[in-house]
């Protein structure tokens, strides 16, 4: 049995830790709040600001993982070297977490030193400095922080008078504790996917078939697989993963990003850890959802392929109020669903647009339509009300 410490607990944690836990692992779930969604199904959990490297050390040093898997991005991620040192599998390796989880380090490096296509980019550490970068960058344009997640703290910015509203958007959201900011070029894409890619310590790279997404303010609100590509452009996307996780290192599950446009793929962003938008593969749409995948390439297990064997949607239960102890009003509805499912993540509190759970729904790969698996997810998922 080996002991994973999870750092981060959210919904896809918790689906990690379920998947760990079939394979009779041990998970220790850790989070800056109680009882979060992973927490309800780890052997032991603890709370603690991740950001403070004291701390982390500690609970290091406490539980003596045998791997550490992170889930979110708010970690003093270069402590992990210190870890690797110490015979500590961090997942995928210390260098892919550093390199991933900051917005600026990711993009240098494959724009950089990989020379993979990206939007046009600056940085901004003042206001006078986000007005000379949006300038340069030209508008419309996207400001980010450079470390948060699920789209938190992205402003799309339209003309100079809405970069003050952004920077500061960029910094209530910002999930570091520094202030620069991220710009980047608006790429007017035909569509966005997420490619799943695989690394493996003993076996060849694989890739699921590529998900689709729509977001609001840059968070996932529905995701589809496969989403419909010329074969040319997933070739390109496939070869941008291939070249960017090879360098980073390690064997896990890899969300990389990408806009589509009528003549180019753009690689946009990367992170080393299930993705939002693969909620969809637990609809069975593959051989092994992304958090089995996951874990497998984690513990060396050999996966000699990953099947598609369905179409499958999901959409996203949002609340629309506070809660401090949320409950669930329609749930018979995506019940009495052909072929669809949900899942409630157990967040303890709610607040007005955090996501709650999710629904999914699938169909036969050959005789089945996307349009209506997509409809049925997102209907069943506005139905279901999150409330006091």
């Amino acid at each position: 049995m080996a002991k994973f410490l999870l750092l981060g607990s959210g919904e896809l944690g918790k689906e990690f830790a379920i998947a760990a836990q079939r394979l009779g692992q041990k998970v220790i779930a850790i989070d800056r709040y109680a009882n979060a969604p992973a927490m309800q199904v780890a052997h032991a959990s603890d709370v603690i600001d991740m950001l403070d490297g004291d701390a982390l050390d500690k609970i290091v040093d406490k539980y003596k993982p045998d791997f550490i898997v992170p889930e979110i991005e708010a970690i003093r991620t270069e402590r992990f070297y210190d870890y690797e040192k110490q015979g500590i599998i961090v997942v995928p390796s210390a260098k892919a977490a550093n390199f991933a989880m900051n917005r600026k380090s990711i993009r240098d490096f494959a724009s950089q030193e990989l020379d993979i296509k990206t939007a046009k980019y600056r940085y901004a550490s003042s206001l006078l400095e986000l007005e000379v970068a949006a300038k340069e960058v030209g508008f419309p344009c996207i400001v980010k922080p450079l470390m948060s997640s699920s789209g938190k703290g992205q402003s799309t910015v339209k003309t100079a008078k809405d970069l003050s509203h952004a920077w500061q958007h960029a910094h209530d959201a910002s999930r570091s504790k520094g202030t620069e900011v991220i710009i980047e070029e608006f790429i007017d894409f035909k569509y966005e996917i997420t490619l799943l890619t695989l690394t493996q310590s003993s076996g060849k790279t694989l890739f699921c078939a590529p998900i689709g997404h729509r977001q609001e303010n840059g968070d996932y609100r529905e995701s589809w697989q496969p989403a419909e590509m010329i074969s040319g452009d997933l070739d390109l996307a496939q070869e941008m993963a291939q070249k960017i996780t090879e360098a980073l290192g390690g064997a896990g599950i890899w969300g990389a990003e990408f806009f589509v446009t009528e003549d180019d793929v753009y690689f946009s962003e990367i992170s080393t850890r299930p993705h939002d938008t693969g909620m969809v593969t637990l609809a069975n749409t593959q051989n092994f959802n992304q958090f089995e995948l996951h874990l497998r390439a984690i513990l060396g297990l050999p996966i000699p392929a990953i099947t598609l064997d369905k179409m499958g949607a999901s959409a996203v239960i949002i609340s629309t109020e506070t809660s401090l102890q949320p409950t669930y009003k329609n749930v018979e509805i995506p019940a009495a669903m052909p072929k669809t499912d949900f899942r409630i993540f157990g967040k303890p509190t709610a607040y007005a647009g955090r996501r709650m759970g999710v629904v999914v729904s699938y169909d036969d790969l050959e005789e089945g339509d996307m349009a209506v698996v997509r409809e049925r997810a997102f209907q069943s998922a506005k139905e279901i009300i999150v409330t006091n």
